[in-house]
């Protein structure tokens, strides 16, 4: 959730979407859309777009316009990625079944994924949704610790079945945690100075001392390693590696989830927890994995897995199916064949240092922070106090619609732009979104 400029709480997802009161004087695409989803519906913009296809770093909308996409980091390679569209179309051609029939694709994309993680996590579930696989991984994790209690930070999102909402600070529209959960303020400078490491680590162990005073011993501490729903803190590579230290030294695990930082977003490595030197003791996975094709996974230690299993096992009808490996294994070839990792760390420097140029010479940019094309714009309003601006973050986003963007916003207050374009991104569409803002700043 967030809290804008009057105190009003709200989701990240009603900021610049369409009003929902609204829907009597609807198009009628955004009617039918109403009609069919109702409350649980979400569309981007006031005025709603309607899209028809997608190259690239770029989406075409029906009226023919097109956008260029920094905001669907699913589609991580590419849109319509020609290798990751004929892998699916030749595997769904020959053969689309469950894991119970051993198929070689699967076995042969999962040893190509784990050849990607720590050697110690050798066992991996396949999922349809990161939700699911987060689900997973936190029962998991209390199996293999006998503890209940879980460690997230304070605007943190991971997924959204009935358990992962509940350690999912963002989507909370009311209400508080469980007392299962604790929630620690975000690894920023302004929370903690300059010492993230230290100060991260001892909120943590304030909330371990927290869960023991509530009777309740820890299970893990899960994040998202590059803390995007917080409004994306990155540096200093390596913050992270006391606070895992000190959530082991209390008998819980460290679950990375990389669902959103994942498949070499951030540059500098495949995995965002590998920016900080750790090894995490499970590992979740969704989103980019299959370019846009629903997939995910779980990679845990085979003794915590099949301490799990002895008491419910686990299987998913859809997770792991042929068509997903196909789509997985493709991703992984075009991120390798491409140099796509390289692409995010060098293009994604470049984009970084020509917003911190903007940074310089307007007050309203307050900080810009990242690594790779993953990357936080802070806005700010500098006649109070430098006080976070999302009324204007709003103003923003409208402003990269008329231009023909896509961004969107996150972090407690939801002043902070959500940089994360596809991995192909080219430098002149990154000077055509830096361009955009500084013609909007103007």
């Amino acid at each position: 959730m967030t809290v804008d400029s009057k105190g009003t709480v709200r989701p990240i997802l009603d900021m610049n979407a369409f009003d929902k009161a609204q829907a009597e004087t609807a198009a009628p695409a955004v009617a039918r859309r109403l009609d069919n989803l109702g409350a649980a519906s979400v569309l981007f913009y006031r005025e709603p777009i309607q899209m028809v296809s997608a190259s690239g770093a770029w989406m075409t909308a029906a009226d023919g316009r097109k956008y260029l996409d920094f905001y669907n980091n699913v589609p991580s390679v590419g849109h319509s990625h020609p290798e990751v569209v004929r892998a699916v179309a030749d595997q769904m051609a020959r053969l689309n079944t469950n894991t119970r029939y051993i198929v070689d694709v699967v076995d042969a994309y999962l040893e190509a994924l784990k050849a990607k993680l720590p050697a110690a996590l050798s066992n991996v579930v396949l999922t349809c949704s990161g939700s699911e696989a987060n689900d997973l991984a936190l029962r998991v994790a209390r199996k293999a610790t006998g503890g209940t209690g879980v460690i997230v930070t304070e605007n943190a999102y991971h997924g959204n079945t009935a358990f992962v909402t509940e350690v999912s600070p963002s989507a909370l529209k009311r209400g508080s945690l469980p007392d299962y959960v604790v929630a620690i303020p975000t690894p920023s400078q302004e929370n903690y100075g300059p010492d993230i490491a230290e100060g991260f680590t001892a909120s943590l162990r304030a909330a371990i001392a927290e869960l023991d005073k509530r009777g309740l011993r820890p299970a893990a501490l899960i994040v998202d390693s590059i803390f995007s729903s917080d409004g994306i803190f990155a540096d200093p590579p390596g913050f992270l590696r006391p606070a895992v230290q000190a959530i082991r030294d209390a008998g819980g695990l460290f679950i990375a989830d990389e669902v959103q930082p994942g498949f070499a977003r951030t540059g500098d490595a495949f995995w965002g927890f590998a920016r900080h030197g750790v090894e995490p003791d499970i590992v979740t996975m969704g989103k980019p994995m299959g370019n846009g094709f629903p997939m995910a996974g779980m990679a845990a230690r085979p003794d915590h897995l099949a301490a799990f299993c002895t008491d419910v096992g686990y299987f998913n009808t859809f997770g792991g199916n042929p068509v997903a490996a196909a789509a997985g294994a493709a991703v992984l070839r075009v991120i390798e064949a491409e140099g796509l990792q390289a692409n995010a760390r060098e293009t994604g420097r470049y984009l970084l240092d020509r917003l911190s140029a903007l940074a310089d010479t307007d007050p309203r940019v307050a900080a810009v922070r990242g690594a790779g094309l993953f990357i936080g714009v802070d806005l700010c309003d500098p006649s109070r106090d430098m006080a976070p601006d999302p009324d204007f973050a709003v103003q923003v986003i409208d402003g990269f619609k008329a231009r023909g963007v896509l961004i969107g916003a996150a972090g407690r207050f939801g002043a902070t732009l959500k940089v994360r374009p596809p991995l192909c991104l080219t430098r002149d569409e990154a000077d055509q979104f830096a361009d955009a803002l500084a013609d909007i700043l103007a």
